[in-house]
Parts: C-alpha cells; sequence; structure tokens
C-alpha cells in the first residue's frame, strides 16, 4: 500500500476507487479523487433575458436555502454567461458565498434575489390599497374632503414586501386609500 498525499487542502468531492483496488495507468482513466476547496462556494441561477439588463458585475445577492429556510446568505455576483440556453432564454449568473462553517454543499437547491446597483425611481404603494376589478387594477385616490374616485393603475412587476410598484395611474404625492377592500365594503355599507 502507497500512501499518496493531495498537492492541496480541502474536501473530497468524489471518489472514483475504493480500498484495496489495484491501479494499472492513469492514463484515460477517471480522477482517482477529486478535492474542492469548499471554504467559498457558487450558486449558480438562470436569469431571464427579461432581467439581464438589471444585473452587474458585483451586485449582492440574498440566497436562501432549502435546508437552511430561516437563514439568509450573502453574496456577490461574479460571472454572467455570455451565451442563452435555448430553452429557457435565461443566462447562468455565478454568485459567491463564503462558507465558513461549511454549512454550505454542492448540490444542494437555492433561491437568489439579485439587489442591482443601478438606482431606479418607482411609485410604489401598499398592496392592500390595489383592487382587482373587471381584470384591471384600480385604486381609491382622495379628491377632495370626504370624496374619492376609484381610478385604474397598471402595475409593473409582483409585489415584493407588501409593496406593489406602479407603472401608469398616479402620480407621486396623491393621496389614496391604503386599504381599498375595506374602504368599498365600508361604501356598500352605507349605500345600503
Amino acid at each position: 500500500m502507497i500512501e499518496l498525499r493531495a498537492p492541496i487542502s480541502g474536501t473530497v468531492v468524489e471518489q472514483n476507487i475504493s480500498g484495496f483496488e489495484g491501479i494499472k495507468s492513469l492514463d484515460n482513466s477517471p480522477n482517482l479523487f477529486t478535492i474542492a476547496d469548499l471554504t467559498r462556494v457558487w450558486v449558480l441561477c438562470d436569469v431571464y433575458e427579461n432581467d439581464l439588463a438589471e444585473v452587474r458585475l458585483g451586485d449582492t445577492a440574498e440566497i436562501r436555502l432549502n435546508a437552511y429556510p430561516d437563514k439568509t446568505y450573502h453574496g456577490k455576483v461574479a460571472d454572467i454567461s455570455r451565451v442563452l440556453d435555448p430553452a429557457t432564454r435565461s443566462a447562468k449568473v455565478r454568485i459567491v458565498l463564503p462558507n465558513r462553517d461549511g454549512s454550505l454543499r454542492p448540490g444542494m437547491f437555492a433561491v437568489a434575489t439579485l439587489r442591482s446597483r443601478k438606482s431606479q425611481s418607482r411609485l410604489v404603494i401598499p398592496s392592500t390599497a390595489l383592487i382587482r376589478l373587471q381584470d384591471k387594477d384600480w385604486v381609491f385616490r382622495k379628491e377632495g374632503p370626504q370624496r374619492f374616485r376609484r381610478v385604474e393603475v397598471r402595475t409593473s412587476g409582483g409585489i415584493a414586501d407588501g409593496r406593489q410598484p406602479i407603472q401608469d395611474g398616479l402620480k407621486a404625492g396623491e393621496e389614496i386609500v391604503t386599504n381599498a377592500l375595506e374602504f368599498s365594503s365600508a361604501v356598500a355599507e352605507q349605500g345600503k
């Protein structure tokens, strides 16, 4: 038996030999062992082509893992693929995370939220201010003392943290009812 020492320190992530096996030749044979340094790990994400313009090298990312649902990890975008996957119309984005305690393992499923450094002004309202009627979104805008008007709005993007971005229909500074459903119900009760 011959003892072999690895040229680097790390964790064995692949082993293609078991104890007391004979090896004839290293030519055209698979690696006996693969060793990786897992103190920093990569998270590979699929980012759809519609969202690629918002992603930049160095952007921060929040990572949540199924294995640790109550914990959030923070990393940075280290690479953005120059090629799109034709089946999904997405590009691979690589996020690098520190893994000092070794809790992150290859093959874990993760969900990443990318935080773009690009600054952009958006009008955002509480999601409770929206009411959906006839496949359209509406808010109640204050027109005067004790006077409100139902106004159609166009939303953009999804709801995040209980807030909804508004694309059209409202201007910054306009007063709206923050709970449209309660307001609508109260108005209906007064009309009876």
